[in-house]
């Protein structure tokens, strides 16, 4: 596999994705080579608690389309990028939100990221269980502070940005792809 992908949705009040972000990225470098943005209509309209976020700093959509063209779309994307992995933070919220992916194999950044074990910027005072996993503070935002040292940072909640910023603490994390299997979903 020479490349994999990062997702994330956010949702509306009702539960319904407003937004999708993803991110296709070098399974070596971890770098980004290539992203789309979709915002989904009607949805967009029902409100949410990131729904100020949709448009911004003035971020256009890819597409802004019904929920059934962006994931025709993101299909396409997948395929003619040879993708048959995903990952997401927090991944069984995305894939629960997302069961036309379902045929993916999906893998949960957080997994690695909240664990003593495999994150070696938790400091060894953290308040964690007898598995090392941190108790609290195990979020998107607190573990790229965490890694990146960078304490202004701020989650924007945008499924765009937000998936950039999640490979971004998967390469602070510093581990192989292999190192994820054990993340496994679905």
């Amino acid at each position: 596999m020479d490349k994999f992908a990062v997702i994330d949705t956010e949702t509306t009040w009702g539960d319904a994705v407003m937004s999708i972000g993803i991110v296709i990225a070098d399974s070596v470098s971890f770098e980004p080579v290539d992203k789309k943005y979709y915002i989904l209509t009607p949805y967009k309209h029902h409100g949410g608690m990131f729904t100020d976020a949709l448009y911004l700093h003035n971020l256009k959509p890819d597409l802004e389309c019904s929920r059934e063209q962006a994931i025709a779309d993101l299909k396409q994307l997948l395929a003619r990028h040879n993708i048959t992995t995903m990952f997401a933070y927090n991944a069984t919220f995305d894939l629960q939100h997302l069961p036309e992916l379902r045929a993916l194999e999906w893998y949960d950044i957080m997994k690695l990221a909240a664990y003593r074990q495999y994150n070696p910027a938790i400091p060894h005072n953290a308040d964690c269980f007898k598995t090392g996993r941190l108790k609290r503070g195990y979020g998107v935002e607190s573990i790229y502070r965490l890694l990146s040292n960078d304490h202004s940072y701020y989650e924007l909640h945008n499924a765009l940005t937000d998936a950039v910023d999640e490979l971004t603490i998967m390469r602070l994390l510093n581990h192989e792809l292999v190192k994820y299997h054990c993340t496994k979903i679905g």
